[in-house]
């Protein structure tokens, strides 16, 4: 991108959408954050949209007009789950370096809003588009496409927030600014230098002198709330500098908050969360929220490489956790029978989706990875799409207690360390066996207590998983009889369970300065302890861990 905007000979004449594209150059860009004043402007409007969000039980925001990452970051340190998208690439790198200087690991995306869905794969409980960031669309189509594009984002009852400057004061009145609410900086000026019903042509002068432009559509109060209701939302509700709009006489900005519910129809439960068309238990919710963590994420692609985050099979104390948890897989893998291309394959619980890309290259199988954490779900697509296998692996955002495929679909169901997590087992082997075609094989290891623990010895670690029991060889054996699938082999491997929480404290250990870059210290300290709790119960012979393999007749 040019150090220099450059607009021509006639500067008035340019406007095309794509033309912000040039318009946010390198130098403008990192004064942007200076127009705004960062502190300022979280004072002027305090807690307005945190309140519309919490208001509607949002957990899941797709922020569409990051520019540097203010609302983005603010609603990350009020807890929610961020998607930072925007089309300018130097608005995000910007953003992403001042989320790191905040201490989060911002999870960004480089989009058009008119091909939106291309790039998302999610459904969120809110969309945000502000900063006056609608205004940059120039033609009708262009407009309507993004509107249409952020409804299809959204869940069933989702809410889009977007504001916009108010054009119509400018246009029918000429333009005055209290400089108190969007673009707070000190000595930082912004003012139209020409306005027709087609162009707003705003200049920002910085204290050092510096001048830039921004070209803009000027959009009416109304027009906005027409295209927002015509393409499907069916309340908007229009503030004034975050007032009702009937208290401000002439307000700078106007924010829309555009529903798609109808009127007098109800918000989904709080206590239930959805992602996409998935209802999760309070258990597996608890699971999902942990693996979509900053904290987790950073912790397990660190330590595990971003590939495989379940116990290895070690050949000595010192062995590698990246190799040692290879050989788990591909011990698997072995067990199973009449493994080829022709397997269909479904990976619950699938993390990075490390396994599925072993069993794709090393036997050509189709495989879907059914997993609850959003983060980790997007870097398993990524890595697939660098290793040239999207097209083998299917990633699914859900809940192995309510798998979305149809009955006898799958030839092998293959499962690492995650059906603990579920406060419903019972449920977990009644969707495997329903989904399972006959003859199709289940394969899974996961933590279990062993038929000497005494009672309440494991609270610390259930305490710390927030879980009320784990299950038993003998619990999923007793399951698996009950659906009618035949036992075809368990191997007792629970010596590898402390030696791997071992590795992994000593590697957190070892690896704490590196760790707390990304990570809360906090998190590191309750991790560190808590590995500490595997280690002694398994070293106390009070867990059990293994290959467990049952068969559908």
């Amino acid at each position: 991108m040019g150090k220099k905007q450059a607009y021509g000979d006639n500067p008035i004449a340019k406007r095309k959408t794509d033309l912000y594209k040039e318009e946010y150059v390198h130098s403008f860009v990192q004064k942007w954050d200076d127009l705004i004043d960062w502190d300022a402007r979280a004072s002027s409007e305090g807690d307005f949209f945190i309140r519309l969000l919490k208001e509607r039980g949002v957990k899941r925001v797709l922020d569409v007009a990051t520019g540097t990452g203010f609302h983005s970051i603010r609603l990350m340190r009020a807890g929610f789950d961020v998607t930072s998208a925007d089309g300018s690439p130097e608005m995000l790198a910007r953003a992403f370096e001042n989320a790191r200087r905040a201490g989060f690991i911002m999870q960004t995306i480089h989009a058009d809003w008119r091909w939106l869905s291309r790039d998302i794969h999610y459904k969120y409980d809110a969309v945000i588009c502000l900063g006056n960031s609608l205004t940059h669309l120039f033609a009708e189509q262009d407009r309507r496409k993004a509107l249409a594009e952020f409804y299809t984002a959204l869940r069933h009852d989702g809410v889009l927030i977007l504001d916009q400057r108010n054009y119509d004061g400018i246009l029918d009145n000429g333009f005055t600014s209290k400089h108190v609410y969007y673009y707070c900086g000190d000595n930082v000026s912004a003012e139209p230098e020409y306005v027709d019903e087609g162009l707003a042509r705003f200049r920002y002068t910085f204290p050092d002198k510096e001048v830039f432009h921004l070209n803009m559509y000027p959009l009416r109060k109304e027009y906005t709330r027409r295209l927002m209701n015509e393409v499907g939302f069916q309340q908007v509700k229009t503030y004034g500098d975050f007032q009702e709009t009937h208290k401000v006489e002439d307000p700078d900005f106007y924010v829309h908050v555009a529903e798609k519910l109808y009127k007098n129809e109800e918000r989904s439960a709080s206590t239930k969360v959805n992602s996409g068309s998935q209802l999760y238990s309070s258990t597996v919710d608890t699971a999902r929220e942990y693996y979509n963590s900053t904290d987790a994420d950073r912790f397990y692609a660190t330590i595990w490489g971003g590939e495989d985050i379940h116990i290895g099979l070690y050949d000595s104390d010192n062995d590698s956790i990246v190799d040692a948890s290879r050989r788990t897989v591909e011990k698997m893998a072995s067990s199973v029978k009449n493994l080829d291309s022709k397997t269909r394959v479904l990976d619950i619980g699938s993390g990075y989706g490390g396994s599925a890309r072993y069993l794709v290259k090393k036997y050509g199988c189709q495989v879907g990875c059914l997993n609850l954490s959003d983060i980790q779900n997007k870097r398993n697509r990524e890595l697939n799409q660098k290793e040239g296998i999207s097209l083998a692996i299917n990633v699914i955002d859900g809940s192995f207690e309510d798998i979305p495929l149809p009955d006898g679909s799958v030839d092998l169901v293959w499962s690492q360390d995650a059906i603990l997590h579920s406060g419903d087992r019972k449920k977990v082997f009644e969707e495997v066996a329903r989904v399972l075609a006959k003859g199709g094989q289940f394969i899974f290891t996961d933590p279990m207590q062993s038929v000497k623990c005494p009672k309440k010895v494991l609270q610390p670690i259930l305490d710390r998983i927030h879980l009320d029991s784990l299950g038993s060889i003998e619990y999923y054996q007793q399951l698996a009889k009950d659906l009618g699938l035949k036992e075809v082999g368990i191997a007792d491997l629970s010596k590898n369970l402390p030696t791997h929480y071992s590795r992994v404290r000593q590697e957190l250990v070892e690896q704490y300065n590196t760790l707390n870059r990304v990570c809360a210290e906090d998190y590191l300290t309750n991790m560190k302890v808590g590995l500490q709790h595997w280690v002694d119960a398994g070293m106390a012979g009070h867990l059990t861990w293994g290959i467990l393999q049952f068969q559908k007749d």
